[in-house]
């Protein structure tokens, strides 16, 4: 039987039109997948034979149904809208443009990028709450009453005819709380949180730091509620001189763009700045004039209570000698700042694993101590040298 199966199967491969119609299938399979291959290729060229479209942001709509846009490169034209457009256009939107003629060809869906973004801090981020800032008790108190009150109930202050401030200027010493201060209000307030620095507005090219303000505060309204927290205000809001270089200049147009958005939202908005300096002294007063930051709040060295407090905080979970006197430690370091204050439980608990020590010892604070002071006098020294 299995001979017979044998023979039957050779005499099928012999047979020449098998083999003609096993050819031909072949040679259909294979033709094809070449017509696939030169479909997919033509189609690949042609996107390159097609030339690119400009996007462009819709300002406004005619009565005749055309469009005013802006191009990237700030120009405005008033353009005619494609019959093969599938949308409605409307003010606001993003849309494509054929290069020549700028027709309308279409809208396209796209978010708004704000270079700001880079800026932005998610609340749940955000670690520090007011508990977490000691020896600033007024001071915090302040900052709740002029920014959080207004954020948490605003229809109070409707209800009383008040205008809550739209912003506050802390001003003191380095590392005093002045960037803890504005995170946890953030926190507290459940609000977007934006930290930069001045210095980050002022850009390379003419017109640049201005529109990154106004970015800057389009992005705060979206994602109100919002904290701003300027730091270090005082390198784009010295005071203005007459003369100067065009680099001063442009830090005068960032300026007065700042100033432009300050006065440009409401006071009972969702959105608050909180403005920190060193340099108090050299501001213009026309950031500090009622109806912008007209509230300084000073954020000063904390007194020995302070300092006790601050001590606790940054050592709750340390494991500490049952000896030591952080009373003792608070009246050894009269002028340390918060930061100080940290840096020296700090340097503490390295000295204590350094001595193989499973608990830190009032020893290891007394050294820690004076190893705080000495950076701070070389740090000293070297600032009164350079300048």
């Amino acid at each position: 039987m299995e001979k017979e199966y044998e023979l039957e199967s050779q005499s099928v491969s012999s047979d020449p039109l098998y083999a003609l119609s096993s050819e031909n299938s072949r040679l259909e399979e294979e033709n094809s997948n070449l017509k696939r291959t030169i479909q997919f290729y033509q189609t690949e060229l042609e996107k390159f034979r097609n030339p690119p479209f400009i996007v462009s942001e819709v300002i406004s709509i005619t009565d005749d149904y055309k469009a005013i846009v802006k191009l990237p490169n700030q120009s405005n034209f008033l353009v005619d809208i494609s019959k093969n457009c599938s949308e409605e256009i409307k003010s606001g939107d993003m849309v494509l443009n054929e290069q020549k003629s700028l027709v309308v060809m279409n809208k396209v869906h796209l978010t708004k990028n704000f270079p700001v973004e880079n800026y932005l801090i998610v609340n749940k981020d955000i670690k520090v709450s007011w508990k977490h800032i000691g020896g600033l008790k007024q001071e915090t108190e302040k900052v709740k009453d002029v920014l959080e009150l207004p954020l948490l109930q605003p229809q109070m202050f409707k209800d009383m005819g008040l205008t809550p401030p739209k912003g506050v200027l802390l001003h003191g010493p380095p590392g005093t709380g002045k960037t803890m201060i504005a995170k946890a209000l953030a926190k507290e307030t459940n609000a977007t949180f934006i930290e930069l620095v001045g210095s980050e507005l002022v850009q390379k090219f003419i017109g640049e730091g201005a529109k990154l303000v106004k970015d800057l505060f389009e992005l705060a309204r979206e994602k109100s509620p919002t904290i701003i927290f300027i730091d270090e205000i005082d390198s784009i809001a010295a005071k203005r001189i007459e003369t100067g270089t065009s680099g001063e200049r442009e830090v005068q147009r960032t300026f007065m763009q700042l100033l432009g958005e300050i006065d440009g939202f409401d006071a009972l908005d969702d959105v608050k700045i909180i403005a920190a300096t060193n340099r108090i002294d050299i501001l213009d007063e026309a950031i500090m004039r009622p109806g912008r930051l007209e509230k300084h709040i000073e954020i000063g060295h904390a007194d020995q209570e302070g300092r006790l407090e601050i001590l606790k905080i940054h050592t709750k979970n340390m494991p500490l000698d049952s000896e030591v006197d952080l009373e003792k430690v608070a009246t050894e370091t009269k002028n340390f700042s918060g930061a100080e204050l940290k840096a020296l439980t700090t340097e503490a608990g390295y000295l204590a694993i350094k001595e193989n020590k499973k608990n830190i010892e009032q020893e290891h604070f007394i050294k820690a101590v004076k190893l705080v002071k000495e950076d701070e006098e070389k740090y000293e020294f070297l600032s009164s040298s350079y300048n």
